[in-house]
């Protein structure tokens, strides 16, 4: 499986509407219920765009974001050409507008032989071959 960053920056932020769910689904994840959680590391870029966005300073950024690559049992996932080439292609293909939806597609299609997704983002269920769960069903 592969974890996509609603559910990550649920978690890093003080108040949001998926944030108890994700702090559950990172204690089972730590606990290893689930094995390795594959993560891109492009999250790593969206998270800081969004936290940026909302007020964060970069101090408080690096700290929360140092903070999750640390979590037992997840596997940051470095991006490739190959990566890049396919996250274009799902854009193209499937009509993803975001390129960190496309990098999370393409890296669980690439990496995660289940191809499985947590995620509350419907828009990876038009990508073929990719299943997408609904992370309030884990936990």
């Amino acid at each position: 499986m592969l974890i996509d960053t609603d559910v990550l920056i649920a978690h890093l932020k003080d108040k949001d509407w998926l944030k108890g769910v994700a702090d559950k689904l990172l204690s089972r994840i730590v606990n290893g219920d689930f094995g390795v959680v594959l993560v891109s590391r492009e999250v790593i870029h969206e998270i800081y765009y969004v936290l940026s966005r909302i007020g964060f300073n970069k101090r408080e950024i690096l700290n929360r974001i140092g903070a999750l690559t640390n979590i037992p049992n997840l596997k940051w996932i470095p991006t490739t050409v190959d990566t890049d080439l396919l996250a274009l292609a799902l854009m193209d293909q499937y009509g993803l507008t975001s390129i960190f939806d496309a990098y999370n597609a393409a890296t669980c299609l690439l990496y995660d032989r289940d191809r499985k997704i947590i995620s509350t983002d419907n828009a990876y269920d038009r990508v073929v071959g990719l299943s997408r769960i609904d992370p309030r069903s884990l936990v």
